[in-house]
């Protein structure tokens, strides 16, 4: 283990955490804020669910594939100042996505966003990490993390408010806060110094990019399509040859998206693998209830948002008690306890008669099971998986993980789309959603499943 990057000046780090807490709240913040303010986005640009889910996997798309090479940069680059650049894009495409008068505008806006995003996860971390000693990594890394976990269960809440006056408003108020980040940040942001690192690998970023995109098409639009349509096929088709090609490139670059050797690290091997299964059930269970809650229930963004509140409010009240026990049980039994409370959650939604409003009954048990399933398997993952690697590869192997959950979100409302839109045809609305819950009830299982690997006898082999 080396010790902290050497910094210029004497920094606080409880103001640097706040400021890097700030940028991922940020970026975590408008990847699940939107969720809400599908119906008034669709009234407003006449937009059907499948073409607004790229308002989501746009931005997860780029997100995912850029945050390895934008932290690789930042290293080379400094930190310090692609934080500051990441926010100010960030910001500027927040205010494009706010004035955007179409779908297409509004994706495209969404992209540049992301891309100010992944300049933003990878820095935030490496400067709250710069400030602390080796021996207290794990818990920057854990309360970040929660930060994260809990700016993604109070995106829907946030959004509900925000649409009241308009949806427009979820991406304005961006704006203030990035401002005030960027002053703030300069201002107390440690400097760094900067390492000889190489170019990272962006073709292998876009063709991680394309891969990834060509999967989300070909789930997305394979009910209007045709399974076996040709633009199906060649859409898998092509998804599976550039994914290969995406391997055989990271196995011969010096700075590859993805550092092969890091999975042969078993523990941030099989946490990544759960991160990225349990990701893709909460993006789909959460889109899933706020729609359920605005088309079916027929309440608004704002019932629905609040609807929501109980969940971030778990994550925020119970985080130490996560950190506790992942200490005492390990972390694999305390993700698998947390995927297990989600699959509970989509099971109770599953076998519920929600044809008319349930709020106490059966909306508020699944929020409240939510919450502890954010609450137990986010962070304890990443934690788990970050915890495992040399120092020299935290960065790195922070930013594959983070890929990892992205790539999860972005297959969460891809299937999602695809099981409630084959299931749908023919039926009503509450045996389609019935479809969704169960299947995510099973992803959901399958992510308990890969998080118990963890406690089985292991030999690391430090890549």
């Amino acid at each position: 283990m080396t010790p902290p990057a050497p910094m210029r000046r004497t920094v606080r780090p409880v103001a640097v955490f706040v400021v890097a807490s700030t940028g991922t709240m940020l970026a975590t913040l408008d990847m699940f804020v939107v969720n809400v303010a599908f119906p008034a986005i669709s009234r407003s640009l006449g937009a059907s669910v499948s073409s607004l889910s790229w308002v989501l996997n746009g931005y997860s798309i780029v997100f995912a594939a850029l945050l390895v090479p934008a932290g690789r940069l930042s290293d080379r680059n400094g930190r310090k100042n692609a934080f500051l650049i990441g926010v100010a894009v960030f910001t500027l495409a927040s205010a494009l996505c706010a004035i955007a008068p179409t779908v297409a505008m509004l994706v495209a806006a969404r992209l540049l966003q992301a891309v100010g995003a992944a300049l933003l996860v990878p820095t935030s971390l490496g400067l709250l990490l710069a400030t602390v000693p080796v021996d207290r990594r794990a818990v920057a890394v854990g309360r970040l993390t929660a930060v994260t976990a809990a700016s993604a269960a109070l995106g829907p809440v946030l959004g509900g408010l925000l649409v009241v006056v308009d949806w427009r408003w979820i991406f304005l108020v961006n704006v203030p806060i990035g401002l005030a980040a960027i002053v703030a940040g300069a201002r107390t942001l440690p400097t760094v110094d900067r390492t000889a690192t190489p170019m990272p690998d962006m073709v292998g970023a876009a063709i991680a990019a394309c891969s990834i995109a060509l999967l989300s098409l070909a789930f997305v639009e394979g009910n209007d399509w045709g399974w076996t349509s040709a633009h199906v096929v060649c859409a898998f088709a092509g998804s599976v040859v550039l994914a290969g090609a995406f391997v055989r490139r990271s196995a011969g670059h010096r700075a590859p998206v993805v550092e092969l050797a890091l999975l042969r690290v078993r523990t941030f091997a099989v946490a990544s693998a759960a991160a990225t299964i349990y990701s893709a059930a909460f993006s789909a269970m959460l889109l899933s209830m706020l729609l359920w809650a605005q088309i079916a229930w027929h309440w608004s963004a704002l019932q629905a948002g609040i609807a929501f509140a109980p969940a971030p409010l778990i994550v925020l009240l119970f985080s130490r008690a996560s950190v506790g026990l992942a200490e005492r049980f390990g972390a694999g039994r305390t993700a698998a306890l947390g995927c297990s409370a989600f699959a509970t959650a989509a099971v109770v939604a599953y076998l519920a008669e929600t044809s008319t409003p349930r709020y106490f009954d059966v909306m508020l048990p699944v929020v409240t099971l939510l919450g502890f399933g954010v609450l137990l398997a986010l962070p304890t993952l990443v934690g788990a998986a970050t915890a495992s690697l040399p120092s020299e590869r935290l960065a790195t192997g922070s930013g594959v993980i983070s890929m990892a959950r992205q790539l999860g979100f972005t297959l969460g409302v891809a299937l999602f789309v695809a099981v409630v839109g084959t299931s749908g045809r023919g039926r009503d609305s509450l045996t389609t959603f019935r479809h969704g819950w169960l299947a995510i009830a099973i992803t959901a299982a399958l992510a308990a499943v890969a998080s118990l690997a963890l406690v089985w006898p292991k030999h690391e082999t430090e890549g």
